[in-house]
C-alpha cells in the first residue's frame, strides 16, 4: 500500500507533530481527543460547517481530521477582515458555532484539556477562536484547533474572539483608533443584547487577565509551546 508523504502545517498557535496526508490531517491525541471528536460529530450532523470533522485515530494513534484548505488569517491575511462586513461575517460565524452547540450532550466519560478556567459553564466553547485559528479559502472559512474546548460560556469565548478579531491591545503600538466601532459591529453582527453588551466589558480584562497569568506560569517553568507565544 503506498503511504502518502506528510507535510508539516504551521497554521494556528500550537502546530508541533501536526501534518496534512491527502485530504486528512494527523494531529497529536491525548484524553482530550474522544470528547472533541464527539463535538465535532454532533456540529456536522446539525449542519454547522465551519469546522473539520473527526476521521478516527491512525495507526500511529493520532487523531484524523479532515484538512480545511485556505490560509490561516494571523498574521500574514489579518487585512482581510479590515472591512466591517467580513469582521461582521466572522461574529455571525461565532454565533453560528454557538448556536449549534447548544444542542450538544458531552459523552457521560468526556475528558477536557481545560488551560484556563472559564466563567460560566453553558456551553461546550471553544477557547482560542482567534485569527491564528481561523482558515479562509474564498468564501469558505472554518475555525480550527479545537483541541481546547471544554466547558465555558458564550461570552467568554466572545471575550477572546473580540480581543483578537477587532483586535483590543494594551500596547499603544498595537491599538486602534476604530477598536470601539470594531468591537460595537462585532456585538451587532454577534446579537448581544444590551445586559450581555454591559457583562462584556469587564469580562475582556478578566479573560485578557487569565490569558496573561496562564502564559506567564507556564513560561516560567519552560513548558512548550507556551513559552514561545
Amino acid at each position: 500500500m503506498r503511504h502518502e508523504e506528510e507535510q508539516p502545517l504551521s497554521g494556528g498557535n500550537i502546530s508541533d507533530g501536526v501534518v496534512r496526508v491527502g485530504d486528512t490531517v494527523r494531529r497529536p491525541a491525548g484524553p482530550w481527543t474522544p470528547a472533541v471528536h464527539a463535538l465535532l460529530t454532533h456540529l456536522h450532523e446539525v449542519g454547522f460547517r465551519a469546522a473539520p470533522r473527526p476521521l478516527g485515530i491512525d495507526e500511529r494513534g493520532r487523531e484524523v481530521l479532515t484538512f480545511v484548505p485556505g490560509d490561516v488569517i494571523w498574521p500574514d491575511r489579518f487585512a482581510l477582515l479590515e472591512p466591517s462586513r467580513r469582521l461582521a461575517r466572522v461574529a455571525r460565524l461565532v454565533r453560528g458555532f454557538h448556536d449549534a452547540v447548544e444542542g450538544f450532550a458531552p459523552p457521560a466519560d468526556a475528558r477536557w484539556r481545560t488551560l484556563v478556567p472559564a466563567e460560566g459553564a453553558d456551553i461546550i466553547a471553544h477557547h482560542d477562536l482567534a485569527p491564528w485559528n481561523l482558515v479562509a479559502d474564498g468564501e469558505q472559512w472554518a475555525f480550527i484547533d479545537w483541541d481546547t474546548a471544554a466547558p465555558g460560556s458564550r461570552l467568554w469565548d466572545v471575550a477572546y474572539a473580540v480581543h483578537g478579531f477587532v483586535p483590543l491591545s494594551a500596547d499603544p503600538a498595537r491599538q486602534r483608533a476604530d477598536a470601539a466601532d470594531r468591537l460595537r459591529v462585532f456585538a451587532d453582527a454577534y446579537g448581544l443584547d444590551e445586559s450581555e453588551r454591559r457583562r462584556l466589558v469587564p469580562l475582556l480584562g478578566r479573560r485578557t487577565r487569565s490569558m496573561h497569568d496562564f502564559l506567564r506560569d507556564r513560561s516560567a517553568v519552560g513548558d512548550q509551546p507556551w513559552t514561545r507565544l
